[in-house]
């Protein structure tokens, strides 16, 4: 995927956050980052199971109709404290905020 589609796939995230009114939107660009599992994180929450789905259906809604793409697997939708959407050189993370907290994904990759 060229720079451009990584910009566009990453703004079509961020938007289709926003659009469901996600808080705390976060993008951690893991390009330098030696074996990282892909060139970026984006990271949001949402204050209640209905509204974490809700966001991932968003994005994925967004990101099909804009770029004809949809992730290669998503995860966490059953119980929806933290949802999983890979697009494969971009993960989307979207938690409640408990659940964001427990796991600080942005300490984790804080060279990001």
């Amino acid at each position: 995927m060229s720079q451009t589609n990584f910009s566009e796939l990453v703004d079509e995230i961020v938007e289709g956050m926003d659009d469901l009114k996600a808080s705390n939107i976060t993008v951690l660009d893991m390009r330098n980052i030696e074996n990282s599992i892909c060139s970026f994180f984006v990271i949001g929450e949402g204050n209640s199971n209905t509204q974490v789905k809700a966001i991932s259906d968003s994005v994925e809604k967004r990101v099909r109709e804009n770029l004809k793409d949809k992730p290669w697997h998503v995860e966490g939708l059953e119980n929806a404290e933290w949802i999983l959407m890979d697009y494969v050189d971009t993960v989307v993370h979207i938690f409640q905020p408990e659940t964001r907290k427990f796991y600080d994904l942005e300490s984790l990759w804080g060279d990001a």
